[in-house]
């Protein structure tokens, strides 16, 4: 099964909750992976907040076009829940 992010939701600071395909919610905390000039524009909290799921990459993205591969948050990410 490939891994498809289907859901965000912001928290507070760098931080989101995101659920995934197979079940799972992950909290994660981006504050330390916002490298290069893709991601600069996210240093700016109230644009770090514009998180939705681009449903045809199945990922978290920005209005800039940054995302993150849905296997790497999945692999950051604390455990909420479980994968079902």
């Amino acid at each position: 099964m490939f891994l498809h992010v289907t859901e965000v939701r912001y928290l507070e600071g760098y931080r989101l909750e995101v659920s995934f395909n197979d079940g799972s919610i992950k909290e994660l905390d981006l504050v330390n992976e916002l490298h290069g000039e893709v991601f600069k524009p996210l240093k700016n909290i109230e644009t770090f907040k514009q998180a939705t799921v681009n449903e045809e990459t199945n990922t978290i993205e920005w209005p800039n076009g940054a995302d993150f591969a849905p296997e790497f948050l999945h692999e950051i990410g604390r455990d909420i829940r479980q994968p079902i």
